[in-house]
């Protein structure tokens, strides 16, 4: 049998962040004897040792921002030098993926994806503008548009044609499970009778962490017998743990960083709040929608994210009051949280027909 394909996957790093979480829930799913994924990245990321026994390769280049743009784009000219081997590289960068494509197109690796997982840019103004002028390059380099949402799709490739590829996950992990819950509830020292909002997620702008607190604030005086748990961490998480202590209300909020446990921690909220500035298609929604949760999240994403299986709400997030009257009519500790799996399969959100469906595409850009 021949050896499998070898895919080159670019991301900075290989963190808990959305669309790495897809890339690994991807790969362990993945047909590994027909196709087998490398990564060519910039930073040490909590995945690489898994990555490592799966079989992948980590290839590293120092990022743009720690060596600028000149430089950054001459050690990209030559790794793809020198890599020239792979036939297909998917590139998850968002904008700045159009610099990464350049330099595959240049070493004549025929096969480039851009797969947009966001619809929004990050950064200050310089860095939005630089990050721009990145994206510019996508559709002149890429052969292959993927995306998360026809949202996500629109913001980076515009009229372009993209296949929209879920980001499934492994939906039965997630299933409630009554054991779980108490399991998890004693570890982290909260009684069966406390209500529970419960947030995964990044400390950075777009999750909108100060708006969240502002919320439970306003909660927490009319519900006194519940908390908040903040799942994540990030460059803003010392200025939101400042904004608790201000608000007395470090006995209320519990933050457990980064965890390989989102399915069991999921177990233990009674409520997912989700008041996001811009997304293109969170996983952690998903996620919450298997383990049976109520969802209350920002107007500002996908109407994609929502199953059709009662479990969200959108709210506007201009006004936080509106989110605590909601909030209030929830019944504490809904402990009644069957799921029908067939509703995930059905809407493209299983993981394993997701790594399927990418499998048949990878083999078909190979032939």
């Amino acid at each position: 049998m021949g050896n499998p394909l070898r895919i080159l996957h670019v991301v900075v790093n290989m963190n808990r962040g959305g669309a790495e979480t897809l890339i690994m829930n991807l790969y362990r799913n993945m047909d590994r004897s027909k196709i087998q994924f490398d990564f060519l990245t910039s930073k040490e990321g909590v995945f690489d040792n898994e990555i490592l026994k799966l079989g992948g390769q980590i290839h590293r280049i120092p990022y743009i921002s720690d060596v600028g743009h000149f430089a950054y784009k001459k050690h990209l000219d030559g790794f793809f030098r020198e890599n020239a081997t792979y036939k297909v590289v998917h590139a998850h960068m968002d904008k700045m993926s159009g610099l990464v494509l350049q330099s595959a197109k240049k070493a004549g690796i025929p096969k480039r994806i851009s797969h947009s997982h966001s619809t929004h840019s990050e950064g200050s103004l310089p860095a939005r503008l630089y990050k721009w002028y990145a994206g510019t390059l996508i559709i002149s380099n890429a052969t292959h548009f993927f995306a998360c949402s026809n949202k996500a799709a629109q913001w980076l490739f515009n009229k372009k044609k993209t296949d929209i590829l879920k980001n499934g996950i492994d939906y039965e992990k997630f299933s409630f499970s009554l054991d779980i819950r108490k399991q998890i509830r004693r570890e982290l020292n909260i009684d069966n009778n406390t209500f529970v909002l419960g947030h995964v997620g990044r400390f950075s702008r777009p999750k909108n962490h100060i708006f969240l607190i502002d919320i439970f604030a306003d909660y927490v005086k009319q519900k006194e017998n519940s908390i908040l748990i903040l799942v994540g961490d990030g460059p803003l998480c010392r200025g939101i743990l400042e904004k608790v202590k201000d608000l007395n209300l470090e006995r209320k909020v519990k933050f457990i960083g980064i965890r390989g446990d989102i399915d069991r921690i999921l177990q233990a909220f009674d409520v997912f709040v989700f008041p996001s500035l811009y997304e293109g298609l969170p996983v952690s929604l998903i996620e919450a929608q298997a383990a049976g949760l109520p969802c209350l999240i920002s107007d500002q994403i996908s109407k994609e994210v929502d199953l059709g299986i009662n479990l969200i709400q959108f709210l506007p997030i201009t006004n936080s009051s509106v989110w605590t009257s909601h909030l209030l009519k929830l019944i504490s500790n809904n402990t009644n949280r069957s799921m029908q799996p067939e509703i995930f399969s059905k809407q493209g959100y299983s993981i394993n027909e997701t790594a399927k469906e990418l499998k048949n595409i990878y083999i078909s850009m190979s032939g």
